[in-house]
């Protein structure tokens, strides 16, 4: 018996279940289009970092993080547009940094302060502002993908979270290697302390019975 026979009511006219035409849910669509117009904001912003780019180590991350995203974002475009998977499937980002000579401690420097002109804008600043666009993108696709409903699009846009934390790992071994992010450092007893603070559970805790259910 369906919930019409049951209620004697008539259902919703705006209630669909299981496949629909219309398989986006409102929230979602919502999300996707925050996704989309950040996505294009980052990718205009790379466009624009271009021409300020002096380094040809940071040029090169730049086109291949904005060819890598370019084709993210078509991605997404088709499954939002269709409901069904795109014409493949998420790819890997392979970045070209080594992560086996991280630079730890901090060396005296000179205090920041906001660029007086544009002459002052150098890789320093824009690696940072690229690191900065990338890890806000994958904070707001790990928000939306526990929020959209259409599975092709929930995975496309889960899938694509850590190749945007990638892509700010190797902008973070860029910008140490080279001086422009300092990593400081607790003491040794107190990094010691800090690192033991926390055990493993041992066995199975005793859960408590649930109350019986009325």
């Amino acid at each position: 018996m369906d919930l019409t026979q049951q209620t004697g009511l008539n259902p919703a006219p705006n209630l669909q279940q299981g496949m629909v035409a219309r398989n986006h849910s409102g929230h979602e669509v919502n999300d996707v289009h925050e996704l989309l117009s950040g996505t294009i904001g980052v990718l205009d912003q790379y466009m624009m970092f271009r021409q300020y780019v002096q380094c040809q180590e940071l040029l090169g991350i730049l086109d291949r993080q904005y060819q890598f995203m370019m084709d993210e974002y078509n991605m997404l475009v088709q499954c939002f547009h269709t409901g069904q998977d795109p014409q493949h499937g998420t790819k890997r980002y392979q970045m070209h940094q080594s992560n086996e000579n991280i630079v730890y401690g901090i060396k005296p420097g000179q205090p920041k302060k906001p660029a007086q002109s544009l002459a002052e804008i150098s890789s320093q600043h824009i690696s940072g502002y690229m690191l900065g666009h990338v890890k806000s993108m994958a904070g707001m696709k790990a928000v939306a993908a526990t929020e959209i409903t259409n599975p092709v699009v929930r995975r496309v846009v889960a899938d694509s979270v850590p190749n945007c934390i990638e892509m700010a790992y190797e902008l973070f071994l860029y910008q140490n290697k080279n001086g422009y992010y300092p990593l400081p450092q607790y003491n040794e007893q107190d990094m010691k302390m800090m690192q033991n603070a926390y055990a493993p559970a041992q066995g199975m805790p005793q859960m408590p019975q649930p109350q019986m259910m009325q």
